[in-house]
């Protein structure tokens, strides 16, 4: 079964906002078996304009799990910390 991964582009406008998120996640990624790729870190746009200074991939151990930790309760309740801290783009893909 293929892996799944979360590849999420974000701008974070309120730091202290956005640390209340990072906080919160463990639970739901633990849940699902979340591994982090990249998190942050050094980037270089080479194609293509971004508008976004944070990149994260998260793998998880199938597509399904990928999902489900999205919609987990777990993570929602989360990502309610994370919405009024900046802007991200989300998408969930499955691994080859």
């Amino acid at each position: 079964m293929p892996k799944g991964y979360w590849i999420a582009h974000v701008e974070v406008s309120d730091p202290d906002q956005y640390q209340k998120y990072v906080a919160a996640t463990p639970a739901a990624f633990e849940k699902y078996g979340a591994v982090f790729r990249a998190r942050g870190g050094q980037n270089t746009e080479v194609e293509g304009p971004m508008g976004r200074s944070r990149h994260v991939v998260i793998e998880f151990p199938t597509y399904q799990a990928a999902i489900d930790c999205f919609n987990s309760p777990e993570y929602q309740s989360a990502r309610e910390h994370r919405l009024p801290a900046g802007e991200a783009t989300i998408v969930i893909v499955e691994g080859i």
